[in-house]
């Protein structure tokens, strides 16, 4: 007879248990334990794939984001930001780029007298603004394709190229006699060069800069007041002594020499991405919050330079001495360098709509006071405040498209911000001329623009409380 205590019971075996890690480091820590050195190599399909190698360029399909009326968080690429270092020459040789762009296009205030009262006396104010809002509104319009050459990787031969335009046409304009050579070279050749500079000019400084952007931006933009400071300087001080097209060869040779160096010193940081959604991505456009700071950078150039192109003209209708109104503009551009670094480093700050919101409105009763000054002294004091207060829009104007979405799409969102504004820009001198011929006067130009810039004022309080969902917030 066999005892059942004697009976020996059977062995339960036991399942090894293996718990799938949340991130790739856990798994290597389990997988390293004592205990799971027996589970059998068949059992090692439980676990996840070890992470794919990155890849040299990015892919985002734009059109699977939600068009919600919230800032996109930048998820796409989660790199460190330098915040420095290379950075800072990037910073160097984007604002060469905007000497020599926005620069060169902020003194046409100088030309525009010139022409009027030397070599195109006959030609009506109006249709000679036509050169300069060609030039500037060019200046935007190529950002659309600048902006896609960037982000696919095409930023330095695109630079190289627009440069040697650049200092082309700058050569040609000193052969023009006729109103429709000085538009082909110096509104159409010269705004199409500027536009594909200054449309990678941004970009570029974004892949080394987050925290500090809004401060780079800003350091970048005094590179426009300090061309539009010089250039018009240089240009009438050397026409009474070698003559408008000796003039325009010496300024070709000095664009010459700052967008050499400045091709040296740009260097982009990040690779390139494969972003979906076509040229012209209209998926950006269901942010509430984005559509909303495209129209208001649209209406707002409809005034925002009025001032600084009719000041010369303006002061010498007051009765100043042509040689002493034309150092408004420079005055004026001087002034906008000032607003530009502090409005820069406020934003860092404050964020950067938080600064644009006031500084627009400030720009906007400037602009509107600027028809009553006829003394030299207010004059000077209008050219300085409004230079300070509408130099904020242009050094920050990209800052918020920035964060409105990620590093690896900000050169085509960039660029169709300026694409689109740029027929604001293209429409506002001619039509703030047609108004002053109209009328005979700048006080109609004055509230018009005045008024146009408080429209983008609110349009960009609008967008701010769609981004932020409250009247409060950084942004």
């Amino acid at each position: 007879m066999t005892s059942s205590s004697s009976t020996p019971e059977p062995t339960q075996r036991s399942t090894p248990v293996i718990q799938v890690a949340n991130t790739i480091d856990d798994r290597e820590e389990k997988t390293a334990a004592p205990t799971l050195a027996e589970v059998p190599i068949e059992e090692d399909s439980t676990l996840p794939p070890k992470a794919p190698p990155r890849p040299d360029s990015v892919d985002i399909d734009l059109e699977k984001i939600p068009p919600n009326n919230k800032v996109i968080e930048d998820h796409a690429i989660d790199d460190a930001f330098p915040e420095g270092g290379r950075g800072w020459t990037v910073v160097c040789g984007s604002f060469l780029l905007t000497s020599c762009t926005f620069g060169l296009v902020n003194s046409w205030g100088v030309f525009q007298a010139h022409y009027q009262e030397v070599i195109l006396p006959d030609v009506n104010p109006s249709t000679l603004a036509w050169i300069g809002s060609v030039q500037y509104s060019l200046v935007f319009m190529p950002g659309l394709f600048a902006g896609r050459l960037f982000d696919i990787g095409f930023f330095h031969p695109m630079l190289m190229s627009a440069s040697c335009l650049l200092v082309l046409a700058t050569f040609l304009v000193a052969e023009c006699h006729q109103f429709w050579q000085f538009m082909l070279a110096q509104g159409i050749a010269t705004g199409v060069a500027c536009g594909f500079i200054f449309g990678g000019a941004l970009p570029v400084a974004s892949h080394w800069f987050k925290k500090k952007r809004s401060t780079a931006f800003g350091l970048i933009a005094t590179g426009s007041s300090y061309g539009g400071t010089v250039f018009p300087i240089i240009t009438r001080n050397l026409i009474p002594h070698v003559g408008f097209s000796w003039t325009m060869r010496i300024l070709g040779f000095i664009i010459l020499g700052h967008l050499a160096l400045a091709n040296l010193l740009v260097r982009r940081r990040l690779p390139p991405s494969k972003v979906a959604g076509g040229l012209f991505n209209l998926a950006a456009f269901k942010s509430a919050p984005y559509s909303l700071y495209v129209a208001n950078a649209t209406i707002a150039f409809l005034g925002m330079y009025a001032c600084l192109t009719f000041i010369d003209v303006s002061a010498t209708n007051a009765g100043i001495s042509p040689d002493f109104s034309f150092y408004l503009v420079s005055i004026g551009n001087a002034g906008s360098g000032c607003g530009r670094v502090l409005s820069g480093f406020l934003s860092d700050k404050a964020g950067a709509l938080n600064i644009l919101i006031p500084f627009s409105v400030l720009a906007a009763a400037f602009t509107m006071i600027w028809p009553w000054c006829t003394t030299k002294g207010s004059l000077i004091a209008i050219a300085l405040l409004y230079g300070i207060s509408s130099g904020a829009f242009v050094g920050l104007l990209a800052v918020p498209v920035a964060q409105l979405g990620g590093t690896g799409d900000i050169g085509r969102r960039t660029g169709m911000l300026f694409t689109v504004a740029s027929i604001g820009a293209v429409v506002g001198p001619p039509l703030n001329g047609a108004i002053y011929s109209r009328y005979g006067g700048f006080h109609q130009v004055g509230i018009f623009a005045g008024c146009m810039i408080l429209a983008g004022a609110a349009l960009m309080t609008a967008a701010r409380y769609k981004a932020l969902g409250s009247w409060r917030g950084k942004f």
